[in-house]
Formats: C-alpha cells, structure tokens, sequence
C-alpha cells in the first residue's frame, strides 16, 4: 500500500488514529487519547528527546511545532496491540514553508495511547525542500 490522501484513511481509522491525526495537526490533546502515563520517544536527526505524560507530550510537540499544520499524505498500519502510521506534514511558521516526513509506532491500552516512538527527518525548511526537489526526482510521493 502507497501513502494515502489523509481524508481517504482517516474514513475507516480507529478513533485512537484519528485522535492522533487532530493531535499532529492542531498541538490539542484530545480527551482520550493518551494514558496518563504515555511515553513519548522521539528521534530526529542528530537528536533525541522523551516525555512522559499527556501534558510533557504535548509541552514536547508544541515546542517543535507552534503553530497549526497539516497531514497531507500518510500510510496506517494495524500492528498487534497498536498502529503504525507515516505522515506527511505541512506548516507555516516564521514566514516559511515546512515540511517533515514521520514514523510513529503507537501502542494501545484498552482505545489510549501507552507509548508513541516517534522517528522524524527533522524539519525542512524552503531552501531545504527546493534543493530536495532540484536534486531528486521521487518515484513516488
């Protein structure tokens, strides 16, 4: 299965995804969609950082994304007691143009997410996603 458009998955996604899906895109946590201890581990380029909790987790992505994006292709997998979902994502910040590709590995308790492992490219910003585009010609997007 190819990345998808985000509507066309998220039509037939757990809540848990869907749930995740609004997280990434808005910074708000919906109620629900962590367990009160969710650890969160995420790996970007040259970098690491952990948090546990609904509000560290949350405190972490604002951090990294201030303001609202968009999840503009993805790709859902079920796995044994979670999910696995790649994104595209879309923002504007700081009069820029972003974008960043994502791994996320989720585990469920009970509809809650337990654990998130989380491997980003690190955010591109326009000059970074017009001499990607000038020296790569992708197959696929």
């Amino acid at each position: 299965m190819t990345a998808l458009d985000t509507a066309l998955v998220l039509e037939s996604a757990p809540r848990a995804v869907r749930q995740f899906v609004t997280f990434i895109e808005t910074g708000d946590v919906p109620d629900g969609l962590f367990t009160d201890d969710v650890f969160c581990d995420f790996t970007m380029p040259q970098w690491r950082l952990q948090a546990v909790g609904p509000q560290q987790v949350q405190g972490a992505r604002v951090a990294g994304h201030p303001g609202p994006s968009t999840v503009v292709r993805m790709r859902l997998d079920s796995i044994p007691g979670g999910f696995l979902l790649e994104f595209e994502e879309r923002w504007e910040w700081d009069g820029q143009r972003w974008y960043a590709r994502e791994l996320v590995r989720a585990d469920l308790h009970d509809t809650s997410i337990a654990q998130l492992s989380v491997y980003c490219t690190g955010d591109w910003d326009e000059a970074t996603v017009a001499r990607h585009a000038e020296e790569v010609t992708l197959i696929r997007p």
